[in-house]
């Protein structure tokens, strides 16, 4: 049986997801890496971009990867996030995800390399379009946040192997939507308010009222389904 090594949360840092292949016996050959065994596999879980330096050369690694046939890769959240930050709603005019200050700070790192507008940055989010929210196989079974099997399987239904369309993706960024609450629980995981009037504060300094939860335990699992 072939190995597939599982990489999440790379979050622009480049330098370290180096060190991550080589560590795996991935080694650079001319524009894409290659490992000693020829059967070798990568399933990236997403979450490529923001807070670290380099978000352009940690999508150029992936996507030699993936253009080599030698890895497959899932949307995270943050993918989801700058899809909405940058699309404008067809109705109203108005960015899906708020181009508040707190989620400006969020994009920080990828809006230096990929400002609003550029078309080297449409190349890019044309290409999160493409990313599935799951992967399922014989041999594994891959989401970002949570596999909550009623929502994989509606997903399954409604979706291009687990590929969102364009309305879909709209639909996904307005709140309210069911299609919103679909993808918030296996991008994101489900979350609980916090009793009132408990909050915390976030590494990234946003003040949080919302806690996520270990959808993997017995008791969670039989409460979301």
């Amino acid at each position: 049986m072939s190995v597939t090594d599982i990489i999440p949360d790379i979050h622009g840092q480049a330098e370290k997801l180096r060190i991550a292949l080589q560590s795996l016996g991935w080694q650079r050959n001319g524009t894409t890496w290659l490992h000693p065994e020829p059967d070798r596999q990568i399933v990236f879980l997403g979450d490529f971009i923001d807070r670290g330096p380099e978000n352009g050369a940690v999508i150029r690694i992936v996507r030699e990867l993936m253009d080599a046939g030698r890895a497959r890769a899932i949307m995270g959240n943050h993918e989801l996030n700058a899809l909405h930050f940058h699309m404008p709603d067809p109705e109203t005019g108005e960015p899906l995800r708020t181009r508040d200050k707190g989620n400006f700070d969020q994009h920080e790192s990828f809006l230096k390399e990929f400002p609003l507008g550029a078309s080297h940055t449409k190349d890019v989010l044309d290409w999160m379009k493409g990313l599935p929210l799951f992967i399922e196989t014989e041999e594994l079974r891959a989401v970002h946040a949570a596999w909550i099997q009623p929502a994989i399987a509606d997903l399954k239904k409604r979706t291009a192997a687990g590929v969102l369309s364009q309305d879909q993706l709209i639909r996904a960024g307005r709140k309210g939507d069911a299609f919103y609450n679909l993808i918030e629980a296996v991008a994101k995981g489900p979350e609980a308010r916090l009793p009132v009037p408990h909050s915390f504060v976030d590494k990234g300094g946003k003040v949080r009222h919302h806690v996520r939860v270990k959808w993997w335990a017995t008791e969670v699992r039989q409460q979301i389904g």
